[in-house]
């Protein structure tokens, strides 16, 4: 299919006037009957690269999803837009799944959601077979590799569809996964010559930040004011901690709602469905609350508590600004949560699995501690280059960590793993240093002598957490390492000897660390690439008008229409349905339907306000 008559489709169903990087490719690569693997953050339009092939096409487009509590609002979505889509699952009464099977006999979808557990009912295969399909996708690809996050044992049954189906061209599709999940999705689906596709992982609309968590529950209100009205998820590290913090918002005016594996399956979803609903505004949540959200308008993510690894918390933040308008990303960060999370680490009774732990730990405590860019932090955890100096949405670029002259402080460290190693002839962990600087009396100093070091109690400018901060950036820097297994200890490494032994050393820079200052005040920060400047005022009347047609059509708001397809109507006013069918996100169906409901608000708007004027 020619790229006109793919723009053409793209614009009658989804009101899009161009892809996304990537996109096309991957939809002639399903039109030419290739396999595909597809790797895209999320956020990145993955959903597009079935869903327009199928429309596209004669057949039925199969999807296999494991998100059954998704599958209504995505196939919502798809009949609001004008393409023919069901789903099967176990939500479904038994006349309702007749109905729609009966459907599937006549041709009349060209798009099927089905639940992996459901797809091996027997019989549901034969009838798949009967209704010939014309490609299958596989979304949360990486469930069904055990080396993935999220590995679901059904998933490993969807090897058989090959056997089945021969060459009909399955499509698998992931927001994450690591070079060995990769290999193992490609293995385990029997994908033959598969194009590959891996989207960048950069989300420039996403602004970073990293505060220290003094008062968490004043530091979570304070950013869900500046954020007003929006909505917003707040990651706790306890199934408690979400309960706790819920209750507090309550207490201060927030709707918010809890969220953790511990509730009974109904409360779960009755609060996912609030909050996707915009019934609730922020949900506070485990890490069990995410994956497959498909709510486009988070405008923020806050982490009350340090990330057990970065892969988990890029997921994590990766669920704000899905709709591309700005976002922001907030890691509450306290030293203590490193000794927390070392605490759960070494209650692991596999060695391996500890190591990979700590490894991962290391790599999250450095990016929540680094002065450098953070977007470049994490693009290359994912061996994604950045280029540029300053990305300037993330507060290391928009406000430069305090640094100070370290040589002194580097020397006394580095020094006092050196003395305690000539004393004992063994090595200690960080706690251990720092308490020797400290000039701290416990019972490991007296058992092995080290208050008669020359360091002991030479490092008193500073407390136990800031020694330990000083120490975790003189290993990153290379100074000093930290060997890996369960009793890790600090040992100098060559060019920490070097320089320690150099009478001519060079100076070094350290980060002030984070405990020595409270956090500054400033005014607030959000990331600007994506922003669409518009009449507020116009903005929040049609964002009243498009939660009031959601109700009545009983779906979520951004199933109407998205934020930003709002921002566009609210900036450029169109009163007429010519120029309303030129707003991102309307398409052939979506015009006939609320063009003339939001035209006529736009109308009555600027009965009494004037038209305010934009730049570019």
């Amino acid at each position: 299919m020619s790229s006109p008559d793919l723009l053409e489709l793209l614009k009658r169903y989804f009101g899009f006037d161009s892809f996304r990087p990537l996109q096309e490719e991957i939809i002639q690569t399903a039109l030419e009957g290739r396999d595909a693997f597809v790797l895209m953050p999320t956020g990145g339009g993955k959903s597009l690269c079935y869903q327009l092939p199928a429309l596209a096409g004669d057949g039925l487009t199969i999807v296999i999803s494991p998100l059954i509590a998704l599958m209504k609002d995505q196939v919502d979505a798809l009949q609001t837009a004008g393409a023919p889509a069901t789903f099967l699952n176990s939500t479904l009464d038994a006349d309702e799944s007749r109905q729609r099977i009966a459907g599937l006999h006549r041709g009349e979808y060209k798009l099927l959601y089905i639940a992996p557990e459901r797809l091996m009912l027997s019989g549901t295969l034969e009838m798949l077979e009967s209704w010939r399909p014309q490609c299958i996708a596989i979304d949360e690809a990486h469930c069904i590799s055990e080396w993935g996050h999220d590995f679901r044992p059904e998933y490993r049954r969807l090897a058989e569809l090959r056997h089945r189906f021969g060459k009909i061209p399955m499509m698998a599709l992931t927001a994450t996964a690591t070079e060995r999940v990769r290999a193992d999705i490609v293995s385990e689906l029997r994908l033959e010559n598969p194009a590959r596709f891996v989207a960048s992982f950069n989300r420039p609309n996403l602004n970073y930040r990293v505060i220290q968590r003094q008062q968490p529950v004043q530091q979570v209100l304070a950013i869900i004011k500046k954020n007003e009205g929006e909505s917003g998820i707040v990651y706790c590290g306890s199934r408690k901690g979400t309960e706790q913090l819920a209750e507090r918002l309550l207490e201060n005016g927030v709707k918010a709602a809890a969220y953790h594996a511990g509730m009974d399956a109904k409360t779960r979803a009755r609060n996912q469905e609030a909050f996707i609903r915009d019934d609730v505004q922020v949900i506070c949540a485990t890490i069990a609350f995410g994956m497959g959200i498909d709510k486009p308008d988070v405008r923020f993510v806050i982490h009350r508590d340090l990330p057990k690894n970065i892969e988990g918390y890029y997921q994590e933040t990766g669920r704000a600004g899905r709709d591309g308008l700005p976002a922001e990303c907030v890691l509450l960060m306290n030293p203590a949560d490193v000794a927390k999370q070392t605490g759960f680490i070494e209650e692991k009774t596999d060695e391996q699995e500890q190591a990979i732990a700590r490894a991962q730990l290391q790599q999250m405590v450095h990016y929540a501690e680094t002065r450098d860019c953070r977007r470049r932090e994490l693009l290359a955890y994912f061996d994604e280059p950045f280029a540029e100096a300053n990305c300037g949405a993330c507060d290391n670029c928009l406000e430069p960590k305090e640094t100070f002259n370290g040589t002194e402080a580097a020397q006394k460290f580095l020094a006092c793993i050196f003395r305690v190693q000539q004393h004992s002839h063994f090595s200690v962990g960080m706690n251990h240093i720092a308490d020797v600087l400290c000039g701290a009396d416990t019972e490991k100093i007296r058992n092995w002598g080290h208050e008669q070091l020359s360091t002991h109690g030479i490092g008193t400018e500073f407390g136990r957490m800031e020694w330990k901060t000083i120490g975790r950036e003189l290993v990153r820097m290379g100074y000093a390492h930290q060997t890996p297994g369960r009793m890790t200890v600090l040992e100098l490494t060559h060019e920490g000897s070097s320089w320690l032994r150099d009478p001519n050393r060079i100076d070094l820079e350290l980060t002030r660390p984070v405990d020595l200052k409270p956090e500054k005040s400033s005014k607030p920060r959000r990331a600007k690439a994506g922003g669409i400047e518009c009449d507020e005022a116009l903005f929040d009347q049609l964002r009243a008008l498009r939660l009031s047609l959601a109700t009545e059509r009983g779906v979520p708001p951004y199933i109407v229409f998205s934020d930003v397809a709002l921002r566009q109507m609210a900036r450029g006013y169109p009163v007429t349905l010519e120029t309303f069918g030129l707003i991102h996100g309307v398409g052939d169906k979506k015009l006939n339907e609320f063009g003339g409901i939001f035209t006529a608000e736009i109308e009555k708007f600027l009965e009494g306000n004037p038209r305010r004027e934009f730049g570019l």
